[in-house]
């Protein structure tokens, strides 16, 4: 397997350029800047930190000139006044051609903001849900292309692509499966809460992608677990499973594929975006 380096992280100030809604439960927004010329990510699946305003604020409230003090100072301000973070994968970034201007993609998932929701939106999705041209973000991301932030490394011989993700996931699964190249055998599922959720994918890989749709109840259901242990997967000396989402369901997949269908755990790759019934600061106090 490829090791990543410890690469450096750094923060890019940068704008809304646009927003596009995805479904009833997803968002895109686009984001430009000058400083994403220093941005660098080679990965499908690369981890960022967004920095948002509150309602009234111009800017996020982040104390970058205090350099590696800026987390301690952050956390010392007000909770009304310091800026809301959240993770997100990266799913899109373009250049030009000379490589001066650059737009990254960010999808939100609007929990609590679909129709026939029971959640109360969070601070994230309020954000989206209202972003517009010109307004502004902090993002901590990389500045060197091969960093610790990126999970998605199948190893070289690998002869079956296994991803399985929620839809807090489906952004760096549809980057996964839409960068992977011709020949490569992939067996895909993806949920999300509502049919209109469901986006087309062009991929030269011979994937096999199936959207796992819960109806509208806004929550995880186990029938989905059941529709993985159940299916049949293409004969594979060298799989590699990538299975991010809830970090329950994530653990229960893992152990599906490596003490039910014998994978070897090396092989088996899995990331918890998030827990439930916990915020994400729930978690951070967590460690």
């Amino acid at each position: 397997m490829t090791t990543a380096v410890a690469a450096p992280f750094r923060f890019f100030s940068l704008r809304v350029v646009r927003t596009r809604r995805l479904g009833p439960s997803l968002a895109r927004v686009t984001f430009a800047g000058p400083d994403l010329r220093a941005f660098r990510s080679d990965g499908q699946d690369q981890s960022l930190s967004l920095f948002l305003p509150h309602p009234g604020q111009t800017e996020p409230a982040v104390p970058v000139e205090l350099g590696d003090g800026w987390w301690q100072g952050w956390r010392e301000l007000p909770d009304d006044v310091r800026a809301v973070m959240r993770s997100y994968t990266l799913r899109g970034l373009r250049r030009d051609a000379h490589g001066d201007t650059a737009e990254i993609d960010v999808d939100f998932v609007l929990h609590g903001v679909g129709p026939e929701t029971a959640l109360r939106a969070g601070p994230a999705s309020r954000w989206a849900v209202g972003a517009s041209a010109g307004d502004r973000v902090l993002l901590l991301g990389p500045a060197v292309a091969d960093n610790r932030a990126i999970r998605f490394r199948p190893p070289e011989d690998t002869d079956l692509v296994v991803i399985w993700g929620d839809e807090t996931a489906v952004p760096a699964a549809c980057a996964i499966v839409e960068s992977l190249p011709a020949g490569t055998r992939a067996r895909v599922w993806l949920e999300v809460p509502h049919a209109e959720d469901v986006q087309d994918l062009a991929t030269a890989a011979d994937a096999e992608v199936t959207w796992l749709v819960r109806d509208g109840t806004g929550r995880p259901a186990d029938p989905a677990l059941t529709t993985v242990r159940d299916a049949r997967l293409p004969a594979a000396a060298r799989p590699y499973v990538w299975i991010a989402g809830e970090s329950g369901r994530v653990k229960r997949l893992r152990r599906h594929f490596v003490d039910e269908r014998g994978v070897d755990r090396r092989r088996v790759t899995f990331v918890g975006y998030w827990r439930q019934g916990l915020t994400e600061e729930q978690l951070r106090e967590q460690g």
